[in-house]
């Protein structure tokens, strides 16, 4: 990001070592708490444009109790997702789905970079706008998923 405006990327081939580093540290942090790790959002998409900042999901077999390891997370950015929940299947899916059509990768980098030039600061009408293309490229992936039997992979940390 440049000052406050919304910035994409364009791919970074450092971001999955980057990625790894902190998922180690994650790992060695939360040890068995933490049942997978995984590197989503674009940045775990090769070749994808970006914002450039990691987005990381950790995966707990329960949310509760939370005093053990939540706050300490959330303080530092990071998202703490119930391992098989929606949330957490959303995301790798996405991810999944955009690692194996990079015309999709490709068509999703353009409606950001374009997003991103006309809502300068507005992180929110950036969010909200990238809404209905994300909801129907899901569409897409869930028949995707359905022809291939997808199913997450392991853990990538």
């Amino acid at each position: 990001m440049v000052g406050n405006s919304i910035v994409v990327v364009d791919y970074d081939p450092g971001w999955p070592e980057r990625f790894l580093r902190l998922g180690a540290c994650l790992r060695a942090a939360l040890g068995p708490l933490a049942l997978r790790i995984d590197h989503i959002g674009a940045t775990s998409v090769p070749g994808l444009a970006a914002k450039p900042v990691l987005d990381v999901q950790v995966s707990e077999a329960a949310l509760e109790p939370v005093a053990a390891y939540l706050p300490a997370l959330e303080a530092a950015g990071f998202c703490v997702r119930a391992a098989g929940s929606w949330s957490e299947q959303f995301a790798l899916l996405m991810r999944d789905y955009l690692r194996a059509s990079p015309k999709e990768a490709a068509r999703y980098a353009a409606r950001k970079r374009a997003l991103a030039a006309g809502v300068g600061q507005d992180r929110q009408a950036y969010t909200d706008a990238k809404g209905p293309f994300i909801w129907a490229l899901m569409v897409r992936a869930d028949a995707w998923a359905q022809a291939c039997g997808w199913a997450p992979g392991l853990s990538d940390a």
